[in-house]
């Protein structure tokens, strides 16, 4: 449903049985899921039903884990350049693939 709803398809027509005309029971399907998302925690991704044991819900259902994400740290650290005050308003952090870090460079360097 995930996909569905991205692209905006029935889900009938996603499982190549239907021809993208939106059926009674793809809109019941589709409604459910907004229903489902609107419930979703924005931060952790999980819904207060899977906490509870009176909805049936583990309070152990989940366990936090961390990770790190190399091209996150890389933003945090140049984050850290950025000037205070007005010199560093609206100075976005990104990554771009080096390939195209050195030819922005090259380009930059022949002008």
């Amino acid at each position: 449903m995930e996909l569905c709803h991205q692209w905006g398809i029935p889900h009938s027509k996603f499982r190549g049985h239907g021809d993208g005309v939106w059926t009674d029971l793809d809109r019941r399907k589709a409604l459910a899921y907004a229903h489902y998302l609107k419930q979703v925690c924005p931060q952790c991704n999980t819904r207060p039903e899977e906490w509870d044991e009176a909805l049936g819900g583990d309070e152990d259902a989940y366990r936090a884990t961390t990770h790190r994400c190399i091209g996150c740290q890389l933003i945090a650290d140049r984050q850290k350049t950025v000037p205070e005050g007005d010199e560093g308003h609206g100075v976005k952090v990104g990554l771009i693939p080096t390939s195209v870090a050195a030819a922005l460079a090259l380009q930059h360097h022949h002008r």
